[in-house]
């Protein structure tokens, strides 16, 4: 990373509240084409969420705590602020002296832009401004949020805007946090009634919502320069999984998350 920052566009997307065990179930039937041509070897790596829900995960996000791999570690950072003692950076990874990596990224050059998508993107009151306060540019509306059935594609419509504004030698680092697959989500299953509520069925007619128009926000992403991409679920959410339902709660449904990183080159298909 220490190479990557300051040559490529960085792209961080969150798939906010996805499943690991769902998303590895529908990349290996074939139903996410767009994702799966991208993942290192078709398949998602099974990583561990650093928090039990959004706030709390993206705040260990931005400082540098990704979904930590599920096998033993210590496991290297991709990014990591400076900070005595580190066990986990490495030569390679991307130090910073600023007290989060949105910060350190624009110390580095960086145009940084969070796309909102959950109520903690929403800077409609002081929580919902904390994360994206720490972005130079930020943008939300109604039509991004979780109660949205076209969420994504406008999300992805008002990426494309900022893209194509940036001036050519500006690096960029964009963020999209996608609020499809958190609830509510069932108007994504054809036959789902709101009397009914989510499952994991509606969860998983959500992820492949979001995979039919993620295509245009790599096409978007990649075409300035080559672009570091990093997509994850920032947690899981429960079921009814052992008796228990919703997130930010410590089971292994909402510990459990997939993860994948990958470059998207300037004119790729």
């Amino acid at each position: 990373m220490r190479q990557v920052v300051g040559r490529d566009d960085l792209l961080l997307i969150t798939l906010d509240t996805l499943r690991y065990d769902v998303a590895a179930e529908l990349t290996a039937a074939g139903r996410l084409p767009n994702l799966a041509r991208h993942l290192p070897g078709g398949r998602w790596e099974k990583r561990h969420a650093p928090g039990s829900f959004t706030y709390a995960s993206h705040q260990a996000m931005f400082a540098g705590f990704l979904p930590t791999p599920a096998s033993a570690g210590p496991h290297p950072r991709l990014f990591a602020a400076r900070f005595e003692g580190s066990e986990s950076t490495a030569a390679r990874t991307f130090v910073f002296d600023a007290p989060d990596l949105v910060s350190g990224l624009a110390d580095a050059g960086y145009r940084t832009v969070c796309v909102g998508g959950v109520g903690f993107f929403n800077m409609r009151g002081a929580l919902g401004s904390v994360l994206p306060g720490m972005f130079q540019e930020s943008h939300w509306e109604p039509e991004f949020g979780v109660a949205s059935p076209t969420s994504f594609e406008s999300q992805v419509a008002r990426a494309e805007r900022v893209v194509s504004e940036l001036p050519a030698g500006q690096r960029l680092f964009l963020f999209v946090n996608v609020p499809s697959l958190h609830q509510p989500n069932w108007f994504h299953l054809p036959g789902a009634t709101r009397e009914a509520g989510d499952s994991r069925e509606t969860h998983a007619a959500a992820l492949e919502y979001v995979d039919r128009h993620i295509g245009r926000l790599f096409a978007a992403a990649g075409s300035r320069r080559r672009c570091f991409t990093i997509v994850c679920s920032d947690h899981g959410t429960a079921y009814g999984d052992d008796g228990w339902t919703g997130h930010r709660l410590g089971h292994e449904s909402v510990w459990t998350v997939p993860y994948a990183h990958f470059f998207l080159e300037p004119g790729a298909p």
